[in-house]
């Protein structure tokens, strides 16, 4: 008898543990309402003041329910959305999401950050990727953005409220390899680079014309990006490690590599 407890216990434990390897959340199974967080490997960390109102991370109860970030009386103070643990981002997907200011608020201006979290019980952890996407009216919209290669394993949506008693919605939420992403991709047979002699510089050789670059550190953090000139791009600022690159042509299609500056 023990030992069959003791099996059932390791094996709830490997389920509990389990990261996983996409994501696809609208949220309909989820508790209603404003302190039921964390359920379903899904957890919050919220600002600590001024209060009252406090801020709050609600489940709607309406049939199609969704995220709603409620700052209370705060003003331009994030708040965190935080998934389950994954498995370490290879850089080969994206992450989506419905988001857009409720109807109802004091405003509709406010902004939705993407990064990841090593510790989800820690925000100073989270390093943002990519822009944030500013919000200006009600109107919901889908955003996709690409998630590059990290040894973190959790992602976050960090909401920030322009104005206080502004929810901000959030709906939808998906994690996995993006056909649409795939479709806008151009062969990495079609550019070659390099990191010159004197590690200052990237060279490209390219079959189309490059236009933008995007570099990010192991952690997943944007290092630098800008426009390739000349089929030259500079990195003298860079540190010494492992990077991550993101190249664009002038049509729009990037193809994602790595490389070593030394």
């Amino acid at each position: 008898m023990k030992a069959k407890l003791f099996l059932a216990a390791s094996l709830f434990a490997v389920v509990a543990n389990a990261q996983l390897t996409s994501i696809d959340e609208n949220f309909n199974n989820f508790t209603a309402g404003s302190t039921t967080f964390p359920q379903s490997g899904w957890s919050v960390k919220l600002p600590t003041g001024p209060f009252p109102p406090q801020p709050l991370m609600i489940v709607t109860a309406d049939t199609n329910k969704s995220i709603q970030a409620y700052p209370g009386s705060t003003v331009a103070q994030p708040m965190y959305l935080i998934t389950p643990q994954i498995v370490a981002p290879a850089g080969d997907k994206t992450l989506s999401f419905d988001t857009g200011m409720v109807t109802g608020g004091l405003g509709t201006t406010g902004s939705v950050q993407v990064g990841f979290a090593t510790d989800p019980a820690d925000m100073t952890t989270f390093v943002a990727v990519g822009n944030p996407i500013e919000l200006t009216s009600t109107t919901v919209q889908n955003f996709k953005v690409g998630i590059p290669a990290s040894t973190a394993t959790y992602l976050v949506i960090r909401t920030t409220s322009a104005t206080m008693h502004s929810p901000i919605h959030i709906d939808n939420v998906k994690y996995d390899s993006d056909l649409s992403v795939a479709d806008n991709a151009f062969s990495s047979n079609e550019v070659k680079f390099a990191v010159t002699a004197d590690n200052n510089a990237l060279k490209f050789s390219s079959t189309s014309t490059l236009s933008t670059t995007k570099i990010y550190s192991a952690t997943g953090q944007l290092s630098t990006e800008g426009k390739i000139i000349n089929n030259t791009f500079d990195i003298a600022k860079l540190k010494t490690g492992i990077y991550f690159i993101v190249i664009e042509n002038m049509n729009g299609q990037s193809v994602k590599s790595k490389f070593i500056k030394k």
